[in-house]
């Protein structure tokens, strides 16, 4: 009997996403800068932090309504949010623990960033986009959620058309652009409705893995 270990890993791989090709463009702005932080001898782990940390001065800029400086804030708490898986690589001191850290600072960053534009417009009593905040928010929650709950179930769930990359670009051009309503109405709808994508290939997924265990179980063993 085939074991569900075999049948999972013979799962074809998920597709190539945004966030894998940004990396590979990016290469030659990160890799430097992480090789000159390996040479001061600052931790993997530490750069992740520092990195929360100017997420926490982007969610300030924006509650003080400088859209725009938010938006370039961004981009530099990007940078360190790419370095520290680059900087771990090139040291050799990739962890368990260090990934599940920059997984865990993701989520809080995205959130304090939100928490800075929902007090702004809060201030601002503008219903609208607090609602679309929400919306984006939740749905931001769900798309990681998803992955790491199929990652649980032995599946590799990069699928969707609003990854953390693609949200994290929406956010920055409207800022910049001053059309932060535009980049809400995208978050709020595309983030949830990948979250929606990921439960339909979880499905499709587990479902082909029982097909696959039905076939190979031999006929005694089948239930009646």
């Amino acid at each position: 009997m085939v074991e569900k270990s075999e049948l999972i890993s013979n799962k074809p791989p998920s597709p190539v996403t945004l966030t894998d090709h940004a990396r590979k463009w990016g290469r030659w702005i990160i890799e430097p800068i992480a090789r000159a932080l390996a040479w001061l001898g600052i931790p993997p782990n530490v750069v992740t932090v520092i990195g929360f940390i100017l997420s926490i001065g982007v969610g300030v800029v924006l509650a003080l309504g400088h859209i725009r400086w938010g938006g370039v804030c961004i981009i530099l708490a990007a940078i360190f949010d790419a370095l520290d898986g680059t900087l771990a690589r090139i040291v050799g001191r990739t962890s368990r623990f260090g990934a599940f850290l920059d997984s865990t600072m993701d989520r809080f960053s995205e959130a304090v960033i939100f928490l800075g534009l929902l007090t702004w417009y809060t201030r601002l009593g503008a219903r609208r986009e607090i609602l679309l905040i929400y919306a984006t928010i939740v749905g931001s929650l769900m798309v990681s959620y998803t992955r790491a709950r199929a990652e649980g179930l032995g599946l590799d769930c990069k699928v969707g058309i609003l990854t953390r990359m693609e949200r994290t670009i929406v956010l920055t051009a409207g800022l910049l652009l001053n059309q932060v309503l535009i980049a809400l109405w995208v978050m709020a709808i595309l983030a949830n409705f990948t979250a929606l994508q990921r439960m339909i290939y979880v499905w499709q997924a587990t479902r082909q893995e029982e097909r696959e265990m039905d076939e190979q179980m031999a006929p005694g063993q089948k239930p009646l």
